[in-house]
């Protein structure tokens, strides 16, 4: 048993089962053994592969967009430009040799990363080392400080913990881990009142699962409340759905494949679906104004993509050409990401729509 499994046990056995959300909390964040706190997850030797990662038009199209949003703000000459959980620092390195292409873009900006990840931040400096634009690192978007903000979130949300609520004859009752058997096995909690449900789900089957995300609601209410402050722009990309509805969709990924939530705890990434209307309810409850969601393939083949992918062709090898080709299609075709990955833009209520955003703000 891993050193965060006998923590984990420890907690069940004396404290009783807990909930989704805190055993994907202490997952991934557990400030010695978390899977984000322990691990460099992303490229071929790790777990997954970002969009970012894939290709460098990912990180430059985002740069572009946001150079663009700091036009339409009136090119102020103090723009913050933030990043949520940067990975490897890859998109914002992107973006910045993007965006140099924009006059007075990058002397006005500066570059704020949010990363919880010491190991993490170390790449993040160093690929941002040769950037020439100043950066800081923060711990959360509290503690980046006040004013105009671009904030851009790839692949941010979906791991942030969610609570699983299943439809238990009449009532419903929070789903949570527990120890049988020297085992992490899934149960139920005590009925709990879901009476602010939305009345689609109050004629459900037994066995039904409705997901939420607290921790995501808050997120997206402290950004929307500074956005209608001080102005400004976020877009969130990731997978998820259009519509709040039923179903499981946590899930956990180890070596490129899927894996057991429940085994393997603090070795593995947990994530789950964004559910794209509740992060647009949860703008508009503060004042702000949700743009979208549209598919990842719309935002980019609107930024551009076509044209950068010329442009590139025209000095590409042989061999490059060919992993342009595989790279632009699983970025935007419908059977790669450009269906499943979805993006949501948040700006200030009286912001014109934010570029890809034209004539798809958010209608309840």
């Amino acid at each position: 048993m891993s050193p965060l499994a006998k923590i984990l046990e420890e907690i069940i056995l004396r404290d009783g089962p807990i909930s989704v959300e805190e055993w994907m909390s202490i997952c991934l964040s557990h400030p010695e053994h978390g899977y984000y706190t322990t691990g460099q997850p992303f490229g071929k030797q790790g777990d997954f592969t970002t969009a970012p990662e894939i290709s460098q038009m990912f990180g430059e199209l985002l740069g572009l967009w946001a150079a663009v949003v700091w036009q339409q703000m009136g090119a102020p000459d103090k723009v913050q430009l933030i990043e949520l959980g940067p990975g490897r620092g890859t998109l914002m390195s992107d973006a910045l040799r993007a965006g140099k292409g924009v006059p007075g873009f990058i002397n006005a900006i500066s570059v704020d990363m949010v990363e919880t990840s010491p190991i993490l931040m170390a790449l993040q400096k160093q690929t941002l080392t040769d950037a020439g634009v100043k950066s800081q690192w923060h711990q959360t978007i509290e503690d980046v400080p006040s004013g105009p903000s671009i904030i851009i979130g790839n692949e941010f949300l979906d791991a942030l913990p969610i609570r699983q609520w299943v439809k238990d004859g009449d009532h419903w009752k929070e789903r949570c881990v527990n120890v049988i058997d020297d085992r992490f096995e899934f149960t139920l909690g005590d009925q709990v009142d879901l009476s602010d449900i939305p009345e689609v789900f109050r004629q459900t089957s037994d066995g039904d699962i409705l997901e939420t995300s607290s921790i995501t609601t808050d997120i997206i209410q402290k950004i929307s409340a500074r956005l209608c402050q001080f102005g400004g722009v976020a877009v969130f990309i990731d997978y998820g759905h259009s519509a709040t509805g039923l179903g499981e969709t946590l899930q956990a990924v180890k070596n490129h494949g899927y894996a057991e939530p429940l085994l393997d705890p603090g070795q593995q990434d947990l994530t789950a679906h964004v559910d794209f209307a509740a992060v647009a309810r949860a703008a508009k409850e503060i004042g702000a104004r949700p743009w979208g969601p549209i598919t990842q393939g719309d935002l980019l083949e609107r930024l551009g993509i076509s044209a950068r992918a010329t442009s590139l062709l025209a000095s590409a090898t042989k061999e490059q050409a060919i992993e342009l080709a595989s790279a632009r299609q699983r970025l935007t075709a419908p059977d790669g990401m450009g269906r499943l990955f979805k993006a949501i833009a948040i700006s200030h209520p009286d912001a014109p729509a934010p570029p890809a955003f034209e004539e798809v703000s958010w209608a309840d």
